[in-house]
């Protein structure tokens, strides 16, 4: 068994689960073009997949996707590791709203600290604890090993090909 049999056990059919159903559209609605399932199908089913991966490793830091998105981008932000809310919102592409409840849970959890900004006196700045750091670098560190596992089957000529792709599709949108 190939490590993407592993990861993805389907992939050894001659004809995939999106396959399977692109041909009983085929078959059904000859009349369609139901070639653009094939990229949304597996696309949709690729990500579910390894958002589930990647998951378990953040669950193993004690983290969600969204604690570790936080400490990351304070990570990311260099000493001292620090933004204002709307910053931190910004950087983790979430409402204000949803940023500040993975702050409470961090905060709770010790990882990051809240205090008065020294440039506004309104204003907050969340900050990441050495507790916080620490967490984020082994989180980290964890989830690029990770992220190599899962990109593993694909040739390094394939992984180029595909990142290509995909920020020349995203670049459409954005």
């Amino acid at each position: 068994m190939s490590s993407l049999e592993a990861i993805f056990p389907d992939v050894s059919d001659d004809l995939d689960h999106v396959g399977r159903i692109q041909q009983q559209w085929e078959r059904e609605r000859p009349d369609l073009d139901v070639s653009p399932q094939g990229v949304y199908g597996r696309l949709h089913r690729l990500a579910d997949r390894l958002r589930e991966e990647l998951d378990l490793e953040f669950r193993r830091h004690g983290l969600g996707e969204g604690e570790f998105d936080v400490l990351a981008a304070l990570r990311r932000a260099g000493a001292p590791y620090e933004l204002a809310p709307g910053e931190l919102a910004r950087h983790t592409m979430v409402t204000t709203g949803a940023a500040t409840k993975r702050i409470d849970r961090l905060e709770a959890a010790g990882l990051v600290s809240r205090r008065t900004s020294e440039a506004d006196a309104r204003g907050r700045v969340i900050a990441l604890t050495s507790a916080g750091k620490r967490v984020i670098d082994d989180a980290f560190t964890a989830h690029i090993a990770n992220e190599h596992r899962l990109l593993a089957p694909l040739s390094d000529r394939d992984r180029a090909e595909l990142q290509r792709l995909l920020t020349t599709w995203l670049a459409a949108f954005e």
